[in-house]
């Protein structure tokens, strides 16, 4: 891609094959597929279906300031990395010129691309500025699962108190229940307990087992102090990606059929990401191991699925964005994670071009006056 005018907007012809460039190849990511696009469509963002230069696909979401013109653009974690991170930038340098034409005055963007590479001086030279996160976490926790499908050596990997919790809940006879309309067939060589349970899915979805699942993140949130989305939002986005297979949720019981944890996950490039998760709150007395035994099934079901990493998500301090010290509330999930087998992995973060200095200035200004988000 050598400028800006190589950019066009998508016609039907690239929606057709658009999810399995963005979302299942290699480096995707579920936040610039279709089923984001329609989520976010619900809340006030205009989608642009966008194709650079050297035919990558990029979603980007826009919105318009009131009253004074012009608008704001994220590319939620995109464009999608594919290699070289100078690359990365290069794509995402010539997608801000082409937008900033299109009457956009500010730009960010939150690739998933190594912090040690030239990807954010690259930015810098081209005037984007790191900013705070827009998404909970700058970097994240993988585990790299076995390429032959060895559980027993996987499960080896975790530490003794996981392990020997994992175990203790198969003891308890917790059961999980997977909620997932498009199970893609398990791999060869996998173990077929990797499959689970299906729950039933009447059209649109198992509203019952949705409602079930945010009741229980909304008490987990409200314990441990964390944001957590609206029900609508929560329905909008759990729906659509359901439908498109970009999520399952996987849900833990006792034996009496009392829900104990619940989660989420997203369906990317080569590995699964352990999105938003709850447990009831008894449950961290009489079965500690409901949500190890959660991840642990998690985990078989990546590998039934060929996927290479287990993504659990980050625990960066917030505002300083680094890896927690022993002190602070976030030590303890680093110290969870961890004990999958999980390393830590370090992240350039979200970055911002300024394009109309003063028409962004004052699109903000009314967007605090009128009240709303960016």
């Amino acid at each position: 891609m050598r400028a800006a005018d190589a950019v066009r907007a998508a016609g039907p012809a690239d929606l057709t094959t658009w999810d399995a460039r963005v979302v299942n190849g290699p480096g995707g990511h579920v936040y610039q597929s279709q089923a984001w696009a329609r989520h976010r469509a619900r809340f006030g963002w205009a989608p642009r279906f966008v194709v650079l230069g050297d035919g990558l696909p990029v979603l980007v979401l826009t919105r318009p300031w009131r009253l004074v013109g012009g608008g704001s653009a994220y590319v939620s974690r995109g464009p999608i990395p594919e290699g070289d991170p100078e690359l990365t930038a290069t794509r995402l340098v010539g997608l801000t010129a082409w937008l900033g034409g299109q009457g956009i005055d500010v730009v960010a963007a939150d690739p998933e691309v190594p912090a040690d590479s030239a990807y954010g001086r690259h930015l810098g030279d081209a005037g984007f500025r790191r900013i705070e996160e827009l998404q909970p976490s700058r970097h994240r926790m993988d585990v790299a699962l076995p390429a032959d499908g060895d559980e027993a050596a996987l499960l080896k990997s975790l530490s003794a108190t996981t392990r020997n919790l994992v175990r203790q809940a198969e003891r308890q006879g917790l059961v999980v229940r997977r909620l997932d309309r498009h199970a893609p067939a398990v791999g060869p060589g996998s173990d077929p307990a990797a499959r689970l349970d299906v729950e039933p899915a009447p059209a649109p979805d198992d509203s019952a087992t949705v409602d079930r699942l945010y009741e229980l993140l909304v008490d987990t949130a409200r314990r441990r102090g964390f944001r957590l989305a609206g029900r609508a939002t929560f329905r909008s986005w759990t729906d659509e990606a359901l439908a498109a297979g970009h999520l399952f949720a996987l849900l833990v019981e006792d034996p009496d059929g009392r829900l104990l944890a619940g989660a989420t996950f997203h369906r990317h490039g080569n590995r699964l990401t352990y999105a938003l998760s709850g447990e009831h709150e008894a449950a961290r007395r009489d079965h500690p191991g409901a949500t190890r035994f959660l991840l642990w099934r998690a985990m078989q079901i990546a590998m039934a699925e060929g996927r290479a990493i287990m993504d659990l998500g980050g625990v960066d301090v917030r505002g300083a964005r680094r890896r927690p010290r022993p002190e602070e509330p976030e030590h303890g999930m680093l110290t969870f994670k961890e004990s999958f087998g999980a390393t830590w992995v370090e992240l350039a973060g979200a970055h911002e071009r300024v394009i109309n200095p003063l028409r962004y200035a004052a699109g903000r200004a009314v967007t605090r006056l009128l009240g709303g988000g960016r």
